[in-house]
């Protein structure tokens, strides 16, 4: 058992340090072949920081285990709204309010994030999430990614270096890290869920998700601490549209999964409604409000290990 726990520490680290590594590398490379850092920012950052749930989740649902596939994108989204965004809002509640023009542009990319969310909802009610709904998913996500690179022409982004053709190698070492690190963490989940009898969408809506929601983890407290978090708030949201429709999109194409509760898919939509007082209330409600997002995170991973939404 603490081999197991090993392993599946060691992919985290991996899928971490894997998607960091393909962020710069990308990114540096993009920027080398004169492509705008907005671009880079609305694309490859957003699809670096989403990559180890894609890796994870399709690997998943390639190994017939579409309930961590699909535990780990609805946990992922929860995580980074109520874990991680209400962690940042927590230290510094002004993050938002203080963003400046960048405001208005966070609260159009929380409507697409609400969109997409609304999406699978519907799609879930039917009990099953199929072939037709990883269609629609990905179509929805292409229209949304259309409307953030237009967005991202006229918004400025994090400053990009390039490391010459040591790019290439960093997206190679990148991707690498990231494909074998999904493996660990999967085959680390599984054994997991049996030894102690947890069901396999448990364990993917908390410790792989959280596991994979680390980067952003990361770099959104520091950023708060910073007073920097808007481009952080930005990426947490792409991250989450990512998930929803990119990552499980791809997955569904490969194998349904079926909804066991629609419990967790209500939850997946409130903790996503609940970051609409982070935008518009004073810094003061803004705090407690964080709170109660930790407290509800809390009680939300606490009750899924005692209950059974997907077998």
């Amino acid at each position: 058992m603490i081999v197991t726990f090993i392993v599946f520490a060691v992919g985290i680290a991996l899928l971490v340090k894997g998607a960091d590594l393909f962020v710069g590398g990308g990114s540096g490379l993009a920027l080398r072949y004169s492509i705008s850092p907005a671009l880079i920012g609305s694309t490859i950052i957003a699809f670096g920081t989403s990559l180890p749930e894609l890796v994870v989740s399709t690997n998943a649902a390639v190994t017939g285990n579409s309930g961590i596939a699909l535990g780990n994108v609805i946990g992922s989204n929860i995580a980074n709204i109520a874990l991680v965004l209400a962690l940042c809002t927590f230290i510094q509640p002004t993050m938002i309010a203080a963003s400046g023009a960048s405001r208005s542009a966070l609260i159009r990319h929380t409507m697409l994030m609400l969109a997409a969310t609304a999406a699978f909802a519907l799609f879930a009610l039917r009990g099953t999430l199929d072939i037709v709904a990883g269609t629609v998913f990905l179509l929805l996500f292409v229209a949304i990614l259309v409307v953030l690179l237009r967005e991202g022409r006229e918004e400025a982004v994090v400053e990009i270096k390039s490391h010459g053709w040591a790019d290439a190698l960093y997206i190679g070492l990148g991707l690498v890290a990231v494909i074998v690190g999904a493996q660990l963490v999967v085959d680390g989940a599984i054994t997991l869920a049996e030894a102690f009898g947890i069901p396999a969408f448990v364990i993917g809506v908390s410790v792989v998700a959280i596991g994979t929601s680390l980067p952003e983890l990361a770099t959104s407290v520091v950023a708060a601490i910073r007073d920097e978090g808007s481009i952080s708030i930005g990426n947490i949201l792409g991250s989450n549209i990512f998930n929803l429709l990119l990552v499980l999109g791809i997955s569904l194409l490969l194998a349904p999964v079926t909804v066991g509760s629609l419990v967790d898919i209500a939850v997946v939509v409130l903790f996503s409604v609940a970051i609409l007082p982070l935008l518009f209330a004073r810094p003061s409600v803004v705090r407690g409000w964080s709170a109660l997002l930790l407290l509800g995170y809390a009680t939300y991973i606490a009750w899924s290990f005692g209950a059974v939404p997907i077998g």
